[in-house]
């Protein structure tokens, strides 16, 4: 869908009552979201393969471990990962939206086994279909409560529809509130959203106007911060966290998204960054309180 069109739709949706809104962004979401559930479990399997290497090279085991995942998402996805092939004891996954549904849980459950002759077992009382040792706290604030004892923090693609000062307080009170040595994994993509199915965009393209006319532009259903690589290492090294790995990829010269970023008239609050810093996608960093 273009992202004008979009944007108009998503500002419309915003002017609906409480709840009524959430209900017809579901239903759209279901109508343009034409892939599967396996299709969706792929793309998830490929953060999971991409962590469990850089946690084998960091020495890193979370075998009998408690997870704290930040986002749930759509269905727990990374927590059966964590779960049935990483072997963690118990994951905790939050999220300040309800997404999901028991019928798609129990499909999921059935999708596991097939795929990773992994046998999921529904807990009977589980309102979603969930195993005892995974735990959904949905409509969950994690800069507003206070934070369980764990032995891991993750998220996935998260911290950029983050508040920018939220951002902050999260890091602020897991060096605070986590235990000293405790691991804390991002996988963080800070790119323009809207660019998702309208590929005349740039990535980047956000960066383009100042933060009034951005305010201006987004809505709560395609909320996204425009911080930078900088941005987030600066948050990282305040509060004197140890960073223990950090890859990314940059655009290059030649290709058509470089081109696209290139076209674009940065904001004067950009202008102080690199390329490399500006384009910096697809990041993974991993840290320590």
């Amino acid at each position: 869908m273009n992202h004008k069109i979009k944007t108009v739709l998503f500002k419309t949706l915003a002017l609906l009552p409480n709840k009524v809104d959430d209900y017809c962004y579901h239903k759209i979401q279901s109508f343009f979201d034409k892939t599967t559930l396996e299709s969706r479990l792929k793309s998830v399997e490929s953060t999971y393969l991409r962590l469990i290497k850089v946690l084998n090279d960091l020495d890193i085991d979370l075998k009998d471990k408690t997870v704290f995942e930040l986002g749930s998402g759509w269905f727990p996805s990374m927590p059966y990962f964590f779960k049935y092939k990483i072997g963690a004891k118990e994951i905790i996954t939050v999220d300040v939206n309800e997404h999901f549904k028991k019928a798609t849980v129990l499909e999921l459950n059935d999708l596991f086994l097939n795929i990773h002759n992994c046998e999921v077992i529904p807990d009977a009382k589980s309102k979603y279909g969930l195993p005892n040792e995974i735990k959904y706290l949905p409509n969950y604030n994690v800069v507003k409560q206070e934070l369980p004892d764990v032995d891991f923090v993750f998220s996935r693609y998260v911290l950029s529809h983050m508040n920018e000062n939220d951002v902050d307080r999260l890091h602020e009170a897991m060096k605070t509130q986590l235990k000293k040595g405790t691991y804390v994994v991002h996988f963080i993509s800070p790119s323009d959203l809207r660019q998702h199915g309208d590929a005349n965009l740039s990535l980047q393209d956000f960066l383009q106007y100042s933060k009034e006319e951005w305010n201006k532009v987004h809505t709560k259903y395609d909320y996204h911060n425009r911080l930078r690589l900088p941005h987030f290492l600066e948050i990282f090294k305040k509060y004197d966290y140890e960073i223990l790995h950090l890859d990314y990829e940059s655009l290059h010269e030649g290709t058509k998204k470089y081109d696209l970023f290139k076209k674009i008239k940065l904001h004067d609050d950009f202008t102080r960054f690199s390329d490399e810093e500006l384009t910096a996608g697809n990041i993974l960093v991993v840290l320590k309180t």
